[in-house]
């Protein structure tokens, strides 16, 4: 169950500037302050759920979350990923549609809520906060795009190869230079459209070829060109 903690102010969080609110003055960011509440989420534990309605929006203060929908038999399919600085749930309150993911805490997250009337009177009055929003809504629809035509003619080592890639890209690396974030076999699978058995070959497979390097949940990208290579995203 989520524990509600104290506000963390926005001027100080380590991540503003790499969100939407990167443009806000100090006496917007006072006024987000006074309207918002954060709480804490347990590993594994739903933020928001599939087919909800928002009341506002959620924003990534601290930890790791993953967004999937349910198919029509049950089996998940993650859709991506939010980190620190990052903003959930925009999508349906400016469509005034259910929500269309479940976002799932992947490690103890720190989650700030920001109410409706917030948001739409920060879109409203500040064109800047509007244009990220859009310039964020952009973004993802390419990053859809993309993975919907690569899953349509890609191979599924092709399409493994660009995900532990775009993993690295979102998440950075550890300390050990492992992509920064441990993910299940079977949530690697719903992320490249395959068996959780055939992901676990083709994981061998690229670590067999000098690839990539394996312990346990953690991967280590060896030869980042030969897996832009494999994926086919060289010039």
């Amino acid at each position: 169950m989520s524990k509600r903690v104290p506000n963390p102010k926005c001027a100080s969080c380590g991540s503003r500037h790499k969100s939407v609110f990167c443009s806000l003055n100090s006496e917007q960011l006072i006024e987000l302050d006074e309207e918002k509440s954060c709480d804490i989420y347990s590993k594994g534990e739903a933020i928001f759920k599939e087919g909800s309605y928002p009341r506002g929006l959620f924003c990534v203060n601290k930890g790791k979350v993953k967004l999937s929908r349910t198919g029509a038999e049950g089996k998940e399919q993650i859709l991506r990923f939010a980190k620190a600085g990052d903003v959930m749930g925009y999508n349906s309150m400016l469509s005034n549609k259910p929500l269309a993911a479940t976002a799932t805490a992947l490690e103890d997250a720190s989650i700030c809520f920001i109410p409706a009337k917030e948001f739409f009177s920060l879109l409203k009055d500040d064109p800047r906060f509007s244009l990220n929003m859009l310039e964020l809504t952009a973004k993802n629809w390419h990053t859809a795009s993309r993975l919907l035509t690569d899953m349509a003619q890609k191979s599924s080592k092709q399409r493994l190869a660009e995900m532990l890639l775009w993993l690295k890209e979102t998440f950075g690396l550890d300390e050990d230079d492992c992509i920064d974030v441990k993910l299940s076999r079977e949530e690697i699978a719903s992320m490249v459209g395959t068996a959780t058995e055939a992901v676990i070959r083709l994981l061998s497979d690229l670590k067999k070829k000098g690839l990539i390097h394996l312990d346990g949940k953690k991967i280590q990208l060896v030869d980042i060109h030969g897996l832009a290579t494999l994926a086919e995203l060289n010039d």
